[in-house]
């Protein structure tokens, strides 16, 4: 694959200058809570609105969803740890999976603006958290990479 000025290949560059960033307007938490709760995460989110996620690990199950739905469950719990708040950012394109690079350059460049993000993909799109105190950087951060791969597509 041929690279571009940006470090970025030219179908990433392509991907993102067709992507729309859709920015959460929620509070977030990314909660840690113990592998044999998992059974209850299931259960007591499967009726949330989206967007949620619960991801099951060897040691642990992470959950992520808004805080105010957090704040409403977490009296179930014990022995959990949270973090937040975070904001949702997601990458409004559908990727096949075989695509490689697109998060990369996102974390990349978000990564020179001092941007922590926590990633998650689902089948169709990729999704990261940034704490609330910096997502407006982060959007920022997102909306010049769009545009400069915008850019560059008009000059190739």
């Amino acid at each position: 694959m041929q690279e571009i000025e940006m470090g970025i290949s030219e179908s990433v560059k392509r991907l993102l200058a067709e992507t729309e960033v859709v920015v959460h307007p929620d509070d977030y938490t990314i909660v840690s809570i113990p592998r044999g709760e998992d059974a209850k995460a299931r259960s007591l989110m499967c009726n949330l609105e989206p967007f949620s996620s619960v991801t099951h690990d060897k040691a642990e199950v992470s959950v992520v969803l808004k805080g105010e739905d957090w704040e409403d469950l977490k009296g179930q719990f014990g022995g959990f740890l949270e973090d937040g708040p975070y904001r949702l950012f997601t990458f409004d394109i559908v990727l096949d999976l075989s695509v490689v690079g697109f998060l990369a350059a996102v974390s990349d460049r978000l990564a020179e603006a001092g941007v922590s993000i926590y990633a998650l993909s689902t089948y169709l799109r990729d999704h990261i958290l940034v704490k609330k105190k910096d997502a407006e950087k982060a959007e920022e951060t997102l909306r010049n990479l769009i545009e400069e791969c915008k850019q560059g597509l008009s000059n190739t």
